[in-house]
């Protein structure tokens, strides 16, 4: 609100006028409504019943105080009359905000009204033949008053709605993490009730910097959510962001992947918005796979070999550790040219001249290194359980 009113003291009206305006207040306030809800569309079904009768009685007592204030002596302080008057078309914006309506609207409103009470008012000073000087200076103090008004209410409404909006923005903040922790659905429901977050079939999360996350939430729809604080399981030093994006899923998850070019993301599968956190930790798992630098989104949908093999990184450490035993007492040069064969030949289910080829060597040399291999492993290599330990420790994140 203003905080420093202008004067609206000194008018010199005599007591009959004064007594007249003050008579025709509630006409004038009926009209007034009546104006607004015929011109102002938002306002036609808002001013029915018991609340048209309300907004009576308040422009009532807001033109009332205005009278006061517009007779009252020259040189006094109007902020006891006008601050109330004030206090009341600040809540007025505020509560309008609450109700969804627009500050255009509610302007259209003051305009309307601004409009029907200078004429209500100004037949009866005009009808009890005051001078002009005396008219125009009553006519400058009714629309000041009304700018004051108005400016008041705009104040309300941008304040609650910045208001609304921070709380709103917290409460999605929340949601988000309770999302990212796995909570039950009981209480991501919940969350999401209180935010006014409209849940989709499914949130794909997208783990990036959060320097290149602008423009991204808009982008991908009002139920996109964002968080760049606490992530769990992440280095704060790291400065992630996570941005879960709904129902991009399927035959649109091309769509999304093709949005974050250039942004160098990892992107999680698509789950359903109560299994997000399935989602966010795969993403982060993907950080890592060894991706060419040159490729700056990483679809985990198309790394699901990988993600397995090294979903439990000291396991296969260990297994591969296990399968390759029988190589440890050989030269390091010898163990590595057994073990690069090793793994082609599993590959490529013994065909000799496909692991020849793969090797750059000549069937014979291969001939050779299996008969070495067989000597260290005897039977083991015809053994399943042997052959599909040797494929995941010595799979492609191996070398």
């Amino acid at each position: 609100m203003p905080e420093h009113p202008p004067r609206f003291t000194g008018l010199e009206l005599p007591d009959d006028v004064a007594a007249s305006l003050q008579a025709v207040l509630p006409r004038m306030a009926a009209r007034t409504v009546s104006a607004v809800t015929v011109e102002v569309p938002s306002y036609r079904d808002a001013f029915s019943g018991r609340m048209g009768q309300t907004i009576e009685n308040a422009v009532q007592m807001a033109l009332s105080a205005f009278l006061r204030l517009a007779v009252g002596a020259q040189g006094s302080d109007p902020a006891a009359t006008l601050s109330p008057a004030l206090d009341g078309a600040y809540e007025l914006g505020r509560g309008e905000a609450r109700q969804g309506r627009s500050a255009d609207v509610l302007l259209s409103a003051y305009r309307v009204g601004a409009r029907v009470a200078w004429r209500e008012l100004s037949a009866t000073v005009v009808g009890a033949g005051l001078a002009a000087g005396t008219v125009a200076r009553f006519a400058e103090l009714v629309f000041a008053f009304i700018d004051e008004l108005s400016a008041s209410s705009v104040a309300g409404h941008a304040d609650e709605l910045a208001t609304t909006g921070r709380v709103r923005q917290r409460y999605l903040e929340q949601l988000a993490r309770q999302l990212l922790a796995g909570e039950s659905p009981e209480t991501l429901r919940a969350s999401a009730d209180k935010a006014g977050w409209q849940p989709p079939a499914t949130l794909t999360a997208v783990v990036m910097a959060e320097t290149q996350t602008r423009g991204l939430a808009a982008r991908f729809g009002p139920s996109t959510l964002q968080l760049s604080e606490d992530l769990p399981g992440v280095d704060p030093a790291a400065a992630l962001a996570v941005l879960l994006v709904p129902d991009l899923d399927g035959q649109y998850r091309g769509q999304l992947c093709s949005a974050l070019r250039g942004r160098r993301a990892l992107v999680g599968p698509a789950r359903p918005w109560t299994s997000t956190q399935s989602s966010y930790h795969r993403a982060l798992r993907a950080r890592a796979l060894a991706v060419p630098d040159d490729v700056d989104v990483v679809d985990t949908d198309e790394h699901l070999l990988e993600l397995v093999l090294t979903a439990d990184r000291e396991a296969t450490d260990d297994l591969r550790r296990q399968v390759l035993a029988p190589l440890a007492g050989l030269r390091p040069s010898t163990a590595d040219r057994l073990t690069e064969t090793l793994r082609s030949w599993v590959v490529h289910q013994g065909q000799r001249t496909a692991v020849a080829a793969d090797l750059f060597v000549h069937a014979q040399t291969v001939r050779y290194r299996m008969t070495q291999l067989r000597e260290l492993y005897g039977d083991r290599l015809n053994d399943p359980r042997t052959i599909l330990e040797l494929i995941v420790a010595l799979g492609p994140d191996s070398r």
